[in-house]
């Protein structure tokens, strides 16, 4: 029931924005290259849905998917050798924090230079984006185990490997998979900025040349769609973490009960 209630007033908030929003435009007679209303907006989209929905969606899709893959895959092996290795942690975890007080929009055209233009250069910037909430998530969820439960199984014998199965393993899935909501959410950005840099293809290369051209709907059209993608990644990752971490899901009801 919980769930529902917050479906439903999601819906009746976007509504009740998209109204707003409708009557705004209409009411204030706002010119349509600086703000179109919704159904200007909705317009669009279906007039250029072969286009948008056929070719440049998946394309930000696949460079969507493969860099947050990629991040997935080496930020927990990372994750999981800081973990076990005290010289591996002082070796890379600096330069994790470091990549972080630059800018990444700064450090985009660098990768952009590295890897070209292809989809080689999308997804390593997609990597950029991401890379960092999950291996940092990953890393804490498995310092932050039970220290009296950490000692009961090295109290019965337990070697490292078995305590890291049955212990830090676990208890560091709530951790990874709010990092990596935040990779999902991030992973269309990255592979927007991507495309904005430079491409042929994709739903920001559509965005910047609509907004060359003061098409302000295919634009609008173009911004609406990667917002769905990113709520659409969102709950993707709430569902996969429904699955893998149910505890985390009864420790709240349990909180609420409380």
């Amino acid at each position: 029931m919980g769930q529902w209630n917050r479906g439903v007033w999601f819906v009746v908030s976007i509504a009740l924005f998209l109204i707003v929003w409708e009557a705004v435009c209409r009411l204030l007679h706002v010119p349509p290259f600086i703000l179109p209303p919704p159904s200007t907006v909705v317009a669009a989209l279906w007039e250029l849905r072969a286009t948008l929905l056929g070719l440049h969606l998946w394309v930000t899709l696949k460079e969507v998917l493969l860099g947050l893959g990629v991040s997935i895959l080496f930020g927990i092996l990372l994750a999981f050798a800081m973990n076990m290795s005290r010289i591996v942690e002082r070796l890379f975890y600096p330069y994790i924090v470091i990549s972080q007080t630059i800018p990444i929009i700064a450090l985009s055209p660098v990768f952009i230079l590295w890897f070209g233009y292809d989809l080689t250069g999308k997804i390593a910037i997609t990597i950029l984006f991401t890379f960092f909430p999950i291996v940092v998530n990953t890393y804490d969820g498995l310092r932050s185990t039970d220290k009296e439960m950490l000692q009961l199984l090295r109290t019965m014998g337990a070697n490292r490997w078995q305590i890291f199965a049955k212990l830090q393993l676990p208890s560091s899935l709530p951790h990874f998979f709010s990092g990596l909501k935040v990779a999902a959410t991030y992973s269309v950005a990255g592979a927007t900025i991507g495309e904005w840099l430079g491409s042929s293809e994709g739903l920001g290369y559509f965005g910047r040349r609509a907004s060359g051209n003061f098409q302000a709907p295919a634009l609008f059209a173009s911004v609406l769609l990667l917002s769905v993608l990113g709520m659409l990644m969102f709950w993707l990752v709430g569902r996969v973490e429904r699955h893998f971490a149910p505890h985390k899901r009864a420790n709240k009801q349990t909180s609420k009960e409380q």
